[in-house]
């Protein structure tokens, strides 16, 4: 696929990797529907995209709710006309043991608020971004690309019951989805980032984070903008469908 004049919708593109894959894609021409919970941050991208030339627009919308969703992207056909591409990008982590023992001795379980918050986010909401996008692809007979993010932690992390169960579960719709959605000329992948330089990762205690770097082969944390490379790259690849690209430095978790 062509880049340049496409229509790309980016969820959680308020900052990380969501802010460069929107600022790589826009490099190449193509128009940006952004979408993020903070408005604020939003419009802070999007005024910072349009002052190097790049066509965004923001739009502020809970992913997790179908009611929000369904309107988000009726909002962004009538700005757009079509949408070329969308990458489900937004996500949470809220991490936490199934059981653990405490400094007090007294057992801490993982509680239903983390556990459903963090599903409804990052598999709830790829979920109804992909279902109102692909619709909107088949309506207009426009073809296509979803690209999802998943994790390396998809496989199982400690103290991730929640992150890894979902990403597992985006894979598997990843897989889902190409087979189904092909017939209508539309290409479903999904990118599963290892440990990257992000907001999300600097909030990881200092030591734990010298030890993950210790534990990749090239012996660095990754930069957002080689996911954001991977997308343009799956976005590109018009036979590129039903995987996953591992992008993690050489770690496996």
């Amino acid at each position: 696929m062509e880049l340049n004049n496409k229509v790309f919708v980016v969820t959680g593109a308020a900052q990380g990797l969501g802010e460069h894959i929107a600022k790589r894609l826009g490099s190449q021409g193509a128009q940006l529907a952004l979408i993020d919970l903070n408005q604020d941050k939003l419009q802070t991208v999007c005024h910072q995209l349009e002052k190097t030339g790049i066509s965004a627009k923001g739009y502020s919308a809970d992913i997790s709710s179908e009611k929000q969703v369904a309107q988000l992207f009726s909002n962004i056909k009538d700005d757009f006309l079509h949408i070329s591409g969308l990458i489900n990008n937004a996500g949470i982590i809220k991490d936490q043991f199934l059981n653990k023992i405490n400094a007090e001795g007294q057992i801490e379980s993982l509680s239903m608020s983390n556990w459903q918050s963090v599903i409804d986010v990052n598999l709830t909401g790829v979920f109804l971004c992909s279902r109102e996008v692909s619709k909107l692809m088949i309506e207009t007979k426009s073809q296509g690309v979803i690209v999802n993010i998943s994790s390396i932690s998809r496989a199982g992390n400690i103290g991730q019951s929640n992150y890894s169960a979902a990403k597992a579960g985006v894979v598997s719709l990843t897989v889902t989805w190409a087979k189904e959605l092909a017939r209508y000329g539309i290409r479903v992948a999904a990118i599963a980032p290892g440990f990257i330089e992000t907001e999300m990762t600097k909030s990881i205690k200092p030591q734990v984070l010298k030890h993950i770097e210790s534990s990749i082969p090239l012996a660095r944390m990754g930069k957002p903008d080689e996911i954001a490379h991977a997308v343009q790259f799956i976005l590109e690849n018009d036979y590129f469908s039903g995987r996953v690209i591992e992008v993690d430095g050489g770690l496996r978790i």
